[in-house]
């Protein structure tokens, strides 16, 4: 079994430096084995992609919004690295997921695939999940998509 950090670097992925919290809020908090990871965005070395602004259904495309999700699940990722120190040591309890979406957009659930999938293939059996994912009128940074996440830290 490879450990998440093999998993990630045979996708042609690193996990980049945490985001800093843009506000009074920290971006993890532990409670006894369990580790809430605060909402993150899809933001890159060059911050937010002009593709992964805007709404679905609007100027945001579905394949875009999967990318969103997924590149904000791996800042979801780089938080949980920080705080644990190691990604085999946490299961994924729940995700949420926030898309940034027109009232009558229909594919959010297939949007936060990205975020699951991805998950996934980085933790394997330890990613999988239950999810929230929900359509909102807007998110920081005008954002498509912004993910938070609970997870179990193991012995």
């Amino acid at each position: 079994m490879l450990h998440p950090l093999e998993r990630l670097e045979a996708l042609g992925i690193s996990l980049p430096t945490p985001s800093a919290p843009v506000a009074n809020y920290v971006p993890f908090s532990r409670s006894g084995n369990l580790l809430f990871i605060s909402g993150q965005l899809p933001i890159g070395p060059e911050g937010i992609d002009i593709g992964f602004r805007g709404k679905l259904g609007l100027n945001v495309t579905l394949e875009n919004g999967q990318a969103a999700a997924r590149l904000a699940t791996l800042n979801l990722l780089s938080q949980a690295a920080v705080a644990v120190n190691d990604l085999s040591k946490i299961r994924a309890i729940r995700i949420s997921g926030f898309v940034n979406c027109t009232p009558d957009y229909a594919q959010i659930p297939q949007v936060m695939n990205g975020a699951s999938d991805f998950l996934i293939a980085a933790l394997e059996e330890n990613g999988k999940h239950a999810r929230i994912a929900v359509g909102v009128a807007q998110l920081p940074l005008n954002a498509a998509v912004e993910v938070e996440g609970i997870f179990e830290i193991l012995a």
